[in-house]
């Protein structure tokens, strides 16, 4: 560290290279008024540049990051491993030692893991803007400033961020806060703890920024402490983001009408990097001459096999232990020395450019060059930050090298560039790049080597290989029909697995006694599926033709508030199987109003063990868990509601994925348990009157240890045998045929519904506590509100008694029916809050005694 300590003691002298003399915000600060105030060395840390951005006009350029301005790497690893120090003097070694750190991208991946190097034996993750593919999220958040705003936080490991020890957050410069402070937020909500601490190379908040820090840690009640090398503010006058647009603009068009734009093509021949066939590394030549000209590298010795370890990660993208650092540090050496012999035997004055979030592997190389050779050194790495150049000393930005992606970025094509790197004299420069970014784009004659090669005797190019976290085990494709149930391919997808041949069905009676003994859980087996009577499906089709179009309105009420309230292009997962058909006619629906495509699936929950994990890893993998939306038939008493959201919280700390929204939309919520539904009616859904076979033919989902493996989805049967009575596809036709009559009606109610205060009261789940309480039941499971709720207690439960809301009309012709051929008493009840109710037997064995300990006869 003898370098580094050096390089931080000296101060402000040390940051600038020699015959350095203006400060190199002067230009900026003339032409726009904007001050720079502060602690001593701050002017010799920062210097002040243009940016090229519509919401901020200026750009605090650090000369010790290492991102804009080439500098020793000594100097850039040396003050971040200072400040990592200093955190560890504040927490002390205990606190210190149970610390994990986290740096932001793009600017601070490399300081932050510095930091966590001066910090000791702390864990580090950095922020990305790069998706990985079979990687979930665990969190994310936006960056208002920035160029590029979207973060993701990908750690190979979830429980990184789960423990309770401080964290620590690290970027370049703490100005507004607001970057930090709502990571903070966010991720405390999740995973809370007692204390963090940010860390910034400076503190530039303004005097009205600075309370907001106590203010935030009262609110979340934490400590929150902030370690800076230097504080100071930025004074900007008014108007200073129109002046600045208006310098820029003038500065480049005059830039372009002289045609010395910086990232032009050069005109002589550029040298090409061909890539290595079959995915090898090109050998390497014997350590060369410099040459006075740019004719570029040979093909045969532009490449250094830098013989990186297996398995150590490229940086902090998915997380970097202490473990991966003792790897790190042992190999170093060896890996600086390749770097030494490939570079020409008499050069003297060496640039290690780095890669945009590929800040700290390359530091170490350069810093590891530096302390083992006489070389001049110098470190910085490509950005996407568009800058304005001016090649004037009191300028922080003063040649620009611009050339395009070259890592295939999630967000599309565009320019990326290497500051202040030609024209600095470098005898050589090694480009290193991890795999992901070593691609044709690279080595094409507009890319990053082709621009080097103009510009400098000799470019190198390292490849360090892009980290991948192991898969966790994969999963299935969703089923689809006609293989699995009779709805078409793309209507729904099935995460479940098809457990058709396996034998579940038991008698009711006897699925009813394990149950309430405890002997089975119900979703260990299935109920033999009913098989209604020419007189019940005539009820069943009498029963649809009347609330078709009431239906297909609740449907395009509960589909138009999805899309303007949760996501404009949904991912729709419906609870299977009653959620089911609702989904596929919300995808309808979204078909013929708005012409969507939208994706659609079929997961399994259960009561008491949450919804299917792995259908959620399958779902994380796929699709951006915020634009999930759970979808269900109806609401009862709203028990699948806080099934839901206390399973997504347990899956987000065992997983470490967010952003899954435990609000359900269904289609009818007279249980008042949600704020997304079609109406609050209880109203007859013909659904509700059957089974599977008006659900694509496929049974309630199952549960079973001896069937469904830790690694495999909640399995199900489908009935192909009842082919012959399936309703399935003539319900959703049916509904979705009165689509068109319905849909300025539908819009016109979303449009109101959207104004309105519509959280839930819970009424119904008070309203079973107190039927439960006065029917002496003493159990709020045995008591089943709601139309569809009471349907399924006929068909697959025990029945005890119906009660019936005075004066309910054909909406319980079927309920009737039902009870009538089962032998079950329906009591009509004034004031019932729902239309019916389904009391299951409450103490079901063979020769059972009801509450009132009399003999019931089923």
């Amino acid at each position: 560290m003898e370098k580094a300590e050096k390089a931080v003691n000296e101060g402000e002298h040390q940051v600038c290279d020699e015959g350095d003399r203006v400060w190199s915000g002067s230009w900026v600060a003339e032409r726009l008024g904007v001050e720079l105030v502060g602690d001593d060395p701050l002017t010799g840390l920062l210097g002040l540049a243009l940016r090229r951005n519509p919401k901020r006009a200026h750009l605090l350029v650090s000369n010790v990051l290492g991102k804009h301005v080439p500098q020793s790497p000594s100097v850039v690893y040396g003050y971040g491993v200072e400040l990592g120090r200093r955190v560890r003097e504040l927490l002390g070694a205990e606190e210190a030692g149970r610390a994990v750190v986290l740096g932001y991208a793009e600017t601070a991946t490399g300081l932050g893991h510095s930091v966590a190097d001066g910090l000791g034996l702390a864990p580090y993750l950095h922020s990305t803007r790069r998706p990985v593919a079979g990687v979930a999220a665990a969190g994310g958040f936006e960056e208002a400033h920035s160029h590029a705003t979207s973060h993701l936080l990908l750690p190979e490991d979830p429980a990184l961020l789960a423990g309770d020890g401080p964290l620590v957050l690290v970027d370049d410069e703490f100005s507004t806060g607001n970057t930090v402070l709502n990571t903070v937020r966010d991720l405390h909500a999740r995973y809370p703890r007692r204390r963090y601490v940010v860390v910034a190379l400076v503190d530039m908040r303004s005097a009205a920024d600075a309370g907001r820090l106590e203010e935030f840690a009262r609110e979340i009640g934490a400590r929150v402490d902030l370690v800076a090398a230097a504080s100071g503010t930025v004074r900007l006058p008014e108007g200073v983001l129109e002046k600045g647009q208006e310098l820029v603009a003038r500065y480049e068009s005059e830039s372009a009408a002289e045609g010395s734009s910086a990232g032009a093509a050069p005109s002589w021949p550029v040298a090409q990097f061909p890539a290595p066939p079959n995915g090898g590394t090109a050998p390497l030549g014997a350590r060369g001459t410099a040459r006075s000209a740019p004719t570029g590298p040979h093909p045969d010795d532009c490449r250094i096999d830098l013989h990186w370890p297996a398995g150590l990660p490229d940086g902090g993208r998915h997380g970097f232990t202490p473990a991966h650092r003792k790897l790190l540090e042992a190999a170093l050496p060896a890996m600086a020395a390749r770097i030494a012999e490939a570079l020409p035997h008499n050069a003297r004055r060496v640039h290690i450019l780095g890669f945009e979030e590929l800040m700290y592997a390359p530091l170490r190389l350069a810093r590891e060059l530096e302390r083992g050779t006489d070389l001049e050194v110098r470190y910085s790495t490509t950005t996407r930050s568009p800058v304005l150049v001016v090649d004037d000393p009191g300028y922080a930005i003063r040649t620009r090298l611009a050339f395009p992606a070259h890592d295939d970025p999630a967000d599309g094509p565009g320019e990326r560039y290497a500051y202040n790197v030609a024209g600095a004299g470098f005898d050589a420069v090694v480009a290193v790049v991890d795999s992901a970014g070593d691609t044709p784009a690279l080595h094409a004659p507009d890319g990053l080597l082709a621009r080097l090669a103009a510009h400098t005797p000799r470019v190198l190019l390292a490849v360090i290989p892009s980290y991948a976290p192991e898969r966790p085990s994969m999963l299935p494709e969703p089923l689809r029909g006609p293989a699995f149930s009779s709805y078409a391919p793309e209507e729904v997808g099935w995460l479940l697995q098809d457990l058709s041949d396996v034998t579940l069905e038991a008698p009711t009676e006897e699925r009813e006694e394990a149950i309430q003994s405890g002997g089975a859980h119900y979703a260990e087996s299935l109920p033999v599926e009913y098989q209604p009577s020419e007189r019940y499906q005539e009820l069943f089709h009498a029963a649809l033709k009347d609330s078709a179009a009431r239906i297909a309105q609740a449907v395009g009420v509960v589909t138009e508030t999805v899309l303007a309230e949760r996501s404009p292009r949904p991912v729709l997962v419906s609870l299977a199987r009653a959620g089911t058909p609702v989904g596929i006619l919300m995808r309808r629906w979204a078909q013929h109003r708005h012409g969507l495509d939208l994706p659609h699936y079929a997961v399994s929950i259960v009561r008491g063990r949450g919804i299917d994990a792995n259908a959620l890893r399958w779902l994380a993998r796929h699709h951006d868990p915020r634009d999930v939306v759970f979808v269900d038939g109806w609401t009862g008493k709203g028990a699948i509601t806080r099934e839901l959201a206390q399973a997504l919280e347990e899956f987000e700390k065992s997983d470490g994925v967010t952003g899954f929204d435990p609000e359900i939309a269904v289609l009818a919520d007279p249980g008042s348990c949600v704020r997304t539904y079609g109406t609050r009616e209880d109203f007859l859904i013909p659904s509700a009157c059957l089974n599977s076979t008006v659900s694509g033919l496929i049974s309630r989902t199952v549960l079973r240890a001896d069937l469904v493996g830790p690694d495999d989805f909640h399995g199900a049967k489908f009935y192909r045998e009842l082919a012959g009575t399936d309703v399935s596809v003539a319900f959703l036709d049916a509904v979705a045929a009165r689509f068109p009559e319905v849909t300025d009606a539908a819009c016109a109610q979303a449009k109101e519904l959207l104004a309105t205060d519509r959280s839930p009261t819970w009424e119904g789940w008070a309203a079973v506590e107190r039927i439960s309480e006065e029917y002496g039941i003493h159990d709020v499971n045995l008591v089943k509100p709601g139309v569809g709720e009471t349907t399924r207690v006929m068909l697959r439960r025990v029945p005890w008694k119906v009660l019936a809301r005075a004066g309910a009309g054909r909406d319980l012709d079927h309920v009737r029916l039902l009870a009538e051929q089962r032998g079950v008493p329906v009591e009509e009840v004034d004031a019932l809050p729902y239309t019916c109710v389904g009391l299951i037997h409450p103490q079901y064995t063979r020769g059972a005694t009801g509450a009132d300990g009399k003999a019931v006869s089923v």
